[in-house]
């Protein structure tokens, strides 16, 4: 048996040569599935591109069902795209694309990195939503940004308490139903009582998703009972959706009934091909429908919200407990979790909790689970990060039942998956970005800036001036998982860290804190308000293709979004509303100086 593209040795963040023990190697192997992938997968996928020779003769097909006939050579004029090659040694994918993602020439942009449910307005009911993106999006053009980078949109696990965490969808392919603006729905249903309900949980300072949920699935409820008027428009486009859209909304009918988490579900719930999914499509197809309906609401609200280029954020798992484990388990390890090996800033390691796709099972399966994924997040959208890009080469694998520690790096197909990142670029004529931070291996940023991706380049930790930055380059301050300009300065942060539950580095914030001064060039003197606009008017200037700054600097909040390796129990990680509601946010005199301090010459 091969060992399935497990590495036996890795170096670690401390520049120290590790050996993975025998029983990892494994216990991973185990968590593969015990198959060996030559017999899963006897023909690779190959990359073949337009005017180059096939792996051997045979028939090509292209992935719209032309046919080219018998050929041993892909001709010049073949599309980008998934085709099929049938030969004696057996039929193949080929893979046929620009080998480079779109990047437009001359790219020099400025935008805002928003965490969409924190961004409320006076319209929000408890949080924000797709139109507060609108206004938004509309406001950020009028002020001269080329594009907003928002959180991620995928809806959480069904179920009456919805996960916080973005980065722990259910699904990447669907729409968080939270995050719908209710009043934009069309309808003849009154829902003024509910509106008044729903805009009464503004006044919390934290996000309290169950009771967003009660008010919001209580008025979509009853905008279905009543009868939506574009339900022929509605029909049209869910069976243009197909299959992915019905067993989505057939997974949810399944959740109502059986509870969350599939795994908890009787055996006969436990596959999308099992007779309880049949029999849920047979006695509740309304339901079924309403749920399908409800995506369909989101994708227009989708369509509409961006006045600027969206950059979408595609998180690098899912739950295990939900659907796109549910609906691709055969492809996905569910004994094993994504995490990272102890480094400087987590000695013990870390475990996401996502589980990882099985590379040859993926290969075998023609890449079509992260081929929808891709198509999904890039739906309305003009770019995308790629939340930890790093997966697209190896990923670290924990077995279940090990610590963080006790783990292994499993490499990846890279060529075929930036092949097909490139193909999906092309096709929405997105930007791709690659979230680059931490660890990086050595070839690795050099192979993304070969694929046109955009690096991630912080002023928290990089040790060059922004002048230096590159020019493929996506640049910032920080991110949702980071401390803010203020909690670095002020120490906000290390408080932060204490009432958590995590013993607080002051070393560590004071490293961080000399970069930033650095960065900006304004001495140790500064305070938060001169430090931030010195930094982003560096930044502006910097050689960088896009410059980000986040809300919550621009707002002078103290606390992060998201404190790492804390719990719900210990911080309200991704509940914490924005200082301003939207309308006050696009006044506010601070914010406005970071415009101008982000204006961008060439």
């Amino acid at each position: 048996m091969t060992d399935s593209g497990i590495e036996r040795t890795w170096l670690d963040a401390f520049r120290v040569r590790r050996t993975v023990p025998a029983e990892v190697v494994a216990a991973v192997r185990r968590a593969m599935g015990g198959d060996d992938p030559d017999a899963v997968a006897p023909v690779a996928p190959a990359i073949v591109r337009p005017g180059d020779s096939l792996p051997e003769a045979g028939v090509v097909r292209l992935e719209d069902g032309t046919e080219l006939g018998h050929v041993d050579t892909l001709p010049r004029d073949t599309p980008y795209g998934y085709h099929r090659l049938e030969a004696p040694g057996g039929d193949r994918l080929l893979i046929t694309g620009p080998g480079r993602c779109h990047l437009p020439p001359g790219l020099r942009e400025w935008g805002w990195a928003v965490q969409l449910p924190s961004l409320r307005s006076e319209r929000s009911w408890g949080i924000g939503d797709l139109g507060d993106l609108g206004e938004l999006g509309r406001w950020s053009a009028q002020a001269g940004a080329g594009f907003v980078a928002v959180s991620p949109l995928g809806a959480p696990n069904p179920g009456p308490s919805p996960e916080a965490s973005p980065y722990y969808p259910s699904t990447r392919r669907f729409g968080n139903p939270l995050l719908l603006r209710i009043e934009d729905i069309r309808s003849s249903v009154d829902g003024s009582s509910l509106a008044s309900a729903g805009r009464a949980l503004n006044v919390e300072p934290v996000i309290d998703r169950e009771r967003v949920l009660a008010v919001k699935r209580q008025a979509l409820d009853r905008i279905w009972a009543a009868g939506p008027p574009d339900r022929d428009d509605f029909e049209s486009w869910r069976r243009e959706q197909g299959e992915a859209l019905r067993r989505w909304a057939t997974f949810c009918v399944l959740s109502e009934r059986l509870g969350p988490g599939w795994q908890r579900w009787p055996e006969s719930a436990r596959r999308p091909t099992g007779p309880d999914a049949r029999r849920v499509a047979a006695e509740e197809p309304e339901r079924v429908a309403f749920h399908a309906w409800v995506q369909w609401c989101f994708d227009r609200q989708l369509a509409s919200s961006s006045a600027v280029r969206r950059v979408a954020d595609m998180p690098v798992g899912v739950d295990p407990g939900g659907f796109d484990a549910w609906d691709w388990q055969d492809q996905l390890s569910l004994a094993a979790s994504i995490g990272a090996p102890p480094d400087r800033f987590n000695a013990a390691g870390q475990s996401w909790g996502l589980p990882p796709f099985i590379p040859h099972r993926l290969r075998s399966a023609d890449y079509r689970p992260f081929i929808d994924t891709l198509r999904a997040q890039l739906r309305h959208a003009g770019g995308l990060r790629i939340d930890h890009v790093l997966g697209l080469f190896r990923l670290w694998w924990i077995p279940d039942g090990g610590s963080s520690a006790d783990g292994a790096y499993v490499r990846y197909p890279t060529d075929e998956l930036l092949e097909i990142v490139a193909i999906e670029s092309h096709r929405a004529g997105a930007i791709v970005v690659g979230e680059d931070l931490g660890t990086v291996p050595a070839g690795v940023r050099r192979e993304l800036r070969r694929r046109r991706l955009l690096s991630t380049r912080l002023a928290l930790f990089e040790r060059v001036p922004p002048s230096r930055y590159p020019r493929q380059a996506f640049a910032g301050v920080t991110t949702h998982d980071l401390p803010t300009i203020v909690g670095t300065l002020s120490g906000a942060d290390l408080a932060d860290q204490h009432d958590a539950g995590v013993t607080p580095d002051p070393g560590a914030l004071e490293l961080l804190r000399r970069r930033l001064q650095s960065a900006a060039g304004t001495g140790v003197t500064a305070d938060a308000r001169e430090l931030g606009l010195a930094l982003h008017r560096r930044l502006a200037a910097s050689p960088a293709a896009m410059v980000v700054a986040t809300l919550d600097d621009a707002l002078l909040a103290e606390r992060r979004p998201n404190l790492p390796g804390t719990t719900s129990a210990q911080r309200d990680n991704w509940s914490v509303a924005l200082p301003l509601p939207l309308e006050r946010l696009t006044r506010d005199r601070h914010v406005r100086s970071l415009v101008r301090a982000l204006e961008r010459e060439g």
